[in-house]
């Protein structure tokens, strides 16, 4: 069976919002003022520490601040755990997608570089984690993508084989961790980066999750199931 995997940040929910107020929160607290806004989008999608960097170097914090984010990590994720779904969504379409991929036949499942206990109880609120075979996050395994060990156990966890899967993001992280492991890619062009995805080159940029399923059955043609 063909496999899907997802990342899930910036590409199956937009939670960005919900990850700059942590970050905010969290350095505000620190005395680092609010120093973030919704135009950053781009760096919530890569990760808390990359928030938390920017927050710190527009403060004017320099080559010391690496400390800093180290110290206010745990304090951002706190937040986070607190307010983990108040502005987050599933991006349009995403919901009726997954029910078509399923009834096609499709292993779904997740690799997210969110820790692992965030990521099952947004996908928990968010009313889909059961539609999952497999959810693994950023301390699921003593490795995380973009290396290449992060995406094959997913997809062996979810029943699938390399050679019929597929990996869904939006970053470079997630192009490189497919490149790495050997599947094709899509990126999603309706984040921060726009069709600007383009130029990571992935397998396929993704306009609206209404297109998914025809565009995973042209990288992995049914007839690819045989043998």
């Amino acid at each position: 069976m063909r496999t899907a995997v997802f990342d899930l940040d910036g590409t199956l929910a937009d939670t960005s919002g919900d990850l700059l107020a942590a970050a905010n929160a969290a350095l505000s607290g620190g005395g680092f003022g609010i120093p973030l806004h919704s135009g950053d989008a781009r760096t919530a999608f890569r990760g808390a520490r990359a928030m938390l960097d920017l927050g710190l170097t527009r403060h004017g914090l320099g080559a010391d601040r690496a400390d800093k984010v180290e110290d206010l990590y745990p304090i951002l994720l706190e937040h986070y755990r607190i307010g983990l779904c108040r502005e987050t969504r599933l991006y349009e379409g995403a919901t009726t997608t997954l029910d078509r991929l399923e009834a096609d036949g499709w292993l779904l499942a997740i690799c997210t570089n969110k820790p692992i206990a965030l990521a099952r109880n947004l996908l928990d609120q968010l009313g889909v984690a059961g539609r999952f075979r497999a959810i693994l996050g950023a301390d699921s395994l003593a490795v995380r993508k973009p290396d290449p060990g992060h995406v094959w156990e997913t997809i062996a966890l979810a029943g699938g084989r390399r050679d019929l899967a597929v990996m869904i993001g939006d970053t470079e992280t997630d192009r490189s961790a497919a490149r790495n492991a050997g599947i094709p890619c899509v990126l999603v062009g309706f984040g921060p980066d726009g069709a600007g995805v383009a130029d990571l080159e992935p397998e396929a940029v993704l306009g609206h999750y209404d297109d998914l399923p025809d565009l995973l059955a042209e990288l992995l043609p049914r007839q690819h199931l045989a043998g």
